[in-house]
């Protein structure tokens, strides 16, 4: 059975063969991964059972790639909404409950109409009824209390809760590298 080339993702690994990011998940489409391969910058570790040919040339499809060259990644994530809702889980910071990204906002703590700034510290994930009911009070004007205290995350704290997020298409061939330090059935 044929399956279309949209459908073919490389999933990129650094050059430890770690993945660049599990949330996104780093992946290139077929034409970037042959263009790459191409152009010597990758090592193919896995390949799909598609290909892609010419009259005189075929390739098999990679499934997974590995950069030749280290990428150092920086040393503070990105300050953004996602990254704020993947520290705290998807889930509300008052009530508790998990959601999908776009029923989300985000909440600071001591509302900016205080001097409260939008910062690591200051701001978490909060559900839209919450958030409402919050409005521009302090905690202590609410009875309401965080679940956990906002702080500023860590790389390695945002690929650890990436990988509570699988997407939803995981090819069997990237599973060993996603998983790769997660403990082993015994059985």
């Amino acid at each position: 059975m044929s399956v279309a080339l949209e459908n073919c993702p490389a999933l990129v690994l650094n050059a430890d063969f770690r993945p660049l990011n599990y949330f996104p998940l780093s992946l290139w489409s077929w034409q970037e991964t042959i263009k790459a391969v191409f152009l010597d910058r990758v090592n193919v570790v896995s390949e799909y059972d598609e290909a892609v040919h010419s009259p005189s040339w075929e390739m098999k499809v990679p499934s997974v790639i590995s950069l030749k060259e280290y990428v150092h990644l920086s040393r503070q994530p990105a300050f953004t909404r996602f990254n704020v809702f993947l520290r705290d889980r998807f889930s509300c910071q008052y009530c508790g409950q998990a959601f999908s990204s776009h029923d989300l906002t985000f909440d600071h703590v001591v509302p900016r109409s205080r001097n409260g700034r939008t910062e690591w510290t200051n701001v978490v994930t909060a559900c839209a009824s919450c958030n409402l009911r919050k409005g521009n009070k302090l905690l202590s004007q609410t009875g309401m209390r965080l679940r956990s205290k906002p702080v500023a995350p860590s790389n390695h704290l945002l690929q650890n809760a990436g990988r509570g997020f699988p997407p939803n298409f995981l090819h069997e061939s990237w599973r060993d590298y996603l998983y790769w330090d997660s403990e082993l059935d015994p059985t």
